[in-house]
């Protein structure tokens, strides 16, 4: 199994992808962990660098969950997924999500850190439905419509239960 979840932030991406990845015993990969420089969300890695973290990751595991909200690099992982997963449980759920988001110390030095990007997090969530770069509506709504694979659409926000039920 080599599955692909994306969506906007806030979409439960991650809780989605860590449950199933727990209960089908899939290695787990959070695509910001190979966009940003670590400990640093916003300094982005070079496009090169991005790829070739990801094609370390796929060559290396046989059974995955790969999560994040960059199409382009879902896009280019999903030639060699066995489903796709486009998490759209709406704006309001996404902005509500971001309010209870728990501290990710692998992204920030503690919780308050993490607390001052809230805002501008919020205010790139609202916009996601109107921007065109890779982590828009567009952008997801495009590699969703045109993967000729198994896939499933979420539009209310998932329960863990539906990580593996959907799959």
């Amino acid at each position: 199994m080599r599955v692909l979840v994306f969506g906007n932030s806030g979409s439960g991406k991650s809780t989605y992808a860590r449950a199933l990845a727990e209960e089908r015993d899939l290695e787990h990969l959070d695509l910001d962990t190979i966009v940003w420089e670590p400990r640093k969300i916003a300094v982005q890695r070079s496009r090169e660098a991005m790829m070739a973290s990801l094609g370390e990751f796929l060559d290396s595991n046989t059974a995955w969950v790969v999560e994040g909200c960059y199409a382009n690099l879902i896009e280019a992982a999903s030639d060699r997924c066995t489903q796709l997963v486009f998490l759209n449980p709406g704006l309001e759920a996404c902005l509500a999500n971001n309010l209870r988001r728990p501290w990710e110390p692998e992204k920030y030095e503690s919780l308050e850190k993490q607390n001052t990007m809230l805002e501008n997090l919020q205010a790139w969530v609202e916009s996601y439905y109107g921007r065109d770069d890779e982590c828009s509506y567009e952008a997801h709504r495009g590699v969703f419509d045109s993967f000729r694979g198994a896939k499933v659409e979420h539009v209310s926000t998932p329960d863990t239960s539906q990580a593996n039920e959907s799959v």
